[in-house]
């Protein structure tokens, strides 16, 4: 077995190819890590291949002998770029892939963009039946695009793909920074520009947080997931029969509630909370499809996501960067 990782040094591909090498039913499978601005660290069953997967001689080096892909490779808000690197970069893999004597199972990270976010109003769960639905933007525009083409390969070719539809993806002290309203905010909403410039430098200060309410004045809803549970659906999707051409929901069991984040927060570490209205609207992503065929099931719940981002200590050398072209 020899799985190429694309976008082997971001924050799935890192927790991907960690949790692969110590896995006892991955020992003896190898890793070609495709890596274009950084590198991953040395391992003597992961080997580097460099260069960008717009770059079709690029990408037919680092499918070679490959038997299982796992595409993370993205760009985000970047006009420039999404259409040769997104778009362009999964067709040669999906092409090369296909011609390949070895290949076994296309793995691609999706994104619940594909389906609106929180931009526009569903009146039931999110399932795998729902509609594309990308909202203004680049980004989201290629998220649908990527799901469509994986899919028509499976149509065309009888090629053996898969897709996980992930929310919005938590690691170490992310969920805790993506409720600052300081220059450090995580993603978005960008709090601060929300506010008065004052006020935001007060909630800033003493670790106010935001209580987002949608389109209907109640606390809203988004979905989310935390690498490790991504990683392991994963890891439960490569081989496995049931994951044939089939696109799965990845995310926690429950979307996050801002008023129970802001209640659990104030309970907890004393922290207040300031209402910000918008016209954002509350999701609910099944993941139902996933735990059925796939036997998977996430074990992060909203006070673990909680907990585990306030509690986490990080290291002088490993600083908050967010690393994505965009």
């Amino acid at each position: 077995m020899l799985i190429l990782v694309t976008g082997a040094t971001g924050k799935v591909g890192r927790n991907l190819i960690a949790r692969l090498l110590e896995d006892p039913r991955f020992s003896a499978a190898r890793i070609r890590a495709l890596c274009h601005t950084r590198t991953w660290g040395a391992h003597e069953r992961v080997e580097i291949a460099r260069g960008t997967i717009a770059d079709r001689a690029v990408v037919n080096d680092a499918l070679a002998g490959v038997t299982h892909v796992v595409h993370l490779a993205t760009c985000k808000e970047t006009p420039l770029d999404v259409m040769d690197v997104t778009v362009k970069g999964l067709f040669w893999l999906l092409e090369g892939f296909r011609l390949s004597a070895a290949a076994r199972q296309f793995i691609l990270i999706g994104g619940d963009a594909g389906v609106g976010h929180f931009y526009y109003r569903h009146d039931g769960p999110i399932t795998e039946d729902a509609p594309h639905m990308a909202y203004p933007g680049c980004y989201a525009l290629s998220k649908v695009l990527e799901e469509v083409m994986l899919e028509q390969f499976g149509i065309q070719y009888g090629l053996n793909g898969c897709c996980l539809r992930a929310p919005w993806i938590m690691e170490k002290d992310d969920f805790k920074y993506s409720l600052s309203f300081g220059d450090d905010v995580f993603g978005g909403p960008d709090w601060k520009t929300m506010v008065p410039a004052e006020d935001a430098r007060r909630y800033a200060k003493d670790g106010t947080v935001p209580l987002l309410s949608d389109a209907d004045g109640r606390p809203l809803k988004r979905n989310f997931v935390h690498v490790d549970d991504l990683v392991s659906a994963i890891v439960a999707a490569i081989d496995n029969p049931r994951a044939e051409r089939q696109l799965f929901n990845v995310c926690m069991d429950r979307p996050v509630d801002y008023g129970e984040v802001a209640a659990y927060l104030r309970r907890t570490r004393g922290l207040n909370s300031v209402e910000i209205p918008s016209r954002y609207h509350s999701n609910w992503m099944d993941n139902s499809k996933a735990k059925y065929l796939l036997g998977w099931k996430p074990d992060y719940d909203l006070e673990m996501l909680i907990d585990s981002a306030w509690t986490y200590q990080r290291s002088k050398d490993d600083p908050r960067r967010v690393w994505y072209p965009g």
